[in-house]
């Protein structure tokens, strides 16, 4: 079945500029193995060198976060759409002074 995959603005560049993508999977892993498929320049910055999803890249599934459902096992139904959402660090403590 078909869903959405939106994609964050600091990974577009690895996924021929595109905001979204449209990929055939019946749960997670798929969509994020068809999309890597299409996009191979996208795997790294998803999944670490053993193959599974970085710790700071959050995925959820209509807004339901995948780590509380079956994580990349959680099902997909037609129309679902898939955010991934790469955490952001960084900064300075000088904002304490």
């Amino acid at each position: 079945m078909a869903v959405k995959v939106l994609i964050p603005t600091a990974l577009r560049q690895y996924a021929g500029n595109n905001d979204t993508v449209s990929v055939e999977a019946s749960n997670v892993g798929e969509a994020l193995s068809s999309l890597t498929s299409q996009y191979p320049d996208l795997k790294k910055h998803l999944f670490n060198n053993e193959g599974k999803l970085r710790n700071f890249v959050n995925v959820y599934v209509n807004d339901d976060d995948i780590r509380y459902l079956s994580q990349e096992s959680t099902p997909l139904k037609e129309a679902d759409v898939i955010s991934i959402v790469p955490s952001i660090a960084g900064g300075t403590d000088n904002w304490r002074r």
